[in-house]
């Protein structure tokens, strides 16, 4: 269990009771269902590999009656490096309040990856790249998503590097337009992204 939840788990939810029963073995059936996750426990249950990274780490200011009023907001990246990935944020007076958060809103925010080899160069069918070029979009950043050769390796920013890599992709290039300075937009743009290679259809799905 991820730090901050070690204390038994007690389901709250009917998707955790049937996690926790053993009915949902797989966080693959909880997609294909079309369950929304609301307990990070679940995550932690069905994913117990799970990796987390820190991407970033601010301070936040606000003004209010009794002055200026400072917190932390911590970005964290959730994945097992084999088709899922998560991204999530949190805001705390204390650094490791927040990251815990951001963790915690990474696992309900899980979401699985498509991976494939769609490079005209490669053609290995191998799952080591993504299956075709995607964009995603946050705020003022627009990343584009590119598949890339085997050996080609993680051509990206470092904050990109970090969820491909949490989410198995291999070999990927990358290409993004916009505030890409603003590290939470990026994040979110290059999450967004991986997002749509499950929720594109492709010709395969129609056979299944």
């Amino acid at each position: 269990m991820a730090v901050g939840r070690e204390e038994e788990w007690v389901p709250r939810t009917r998707l955790g009771r049937m996690v926790a029963e053993g009915k949902i073995s797989s966080i693959e059936e909880i997609f294909l269902e079309g369950f929304k996750i609301r307990e990070p426990e679940i995550v932690d249950v069905l994913l117990p590999e799970l990796q987390e990274e820190v991407v970033n780490i601010s301070l936040v200011q606000k003004q209010t009656d009794a002055g200026e009023k400072s917190r932390f907001k911590a970005i964290v990246a959730i994945g097992n490096k084999d088709g899922y990935v998560g991204l999530g944020s949190g805001k705390a007076s204390q650094v490791r309040a927040a990251i815990d958060k951001a963790a915690i809103d990474a696992r309900l925010n899980i979401t699985p990856v498509r991976r494939g080899c769609g490079s005209w160069e490669c053609g290995c069918g191998r799952p080591h790249s993504l299956p075709f070029r995607v964009v995603g979009h946050c705020g003022g950043v627009e990343v584009h998503l590119i598949p890339g050769p085997r050996g080609l390796g993680l051509v990206a920013s470092e904050v990109a590097k970090i969820l491909l890599s949490l989410a198995g992709v291999k070999d990927c290039w990358t290409r993004s337009y916009g505030s890409t300075k603003t590290v939470p937009s990026f994040a979110y743009a290059v999450f967004d992204a991986l997002k749509q290679t499950y929720r594109l259809v492709t010709p395969e799905d129609w056979g299944r």
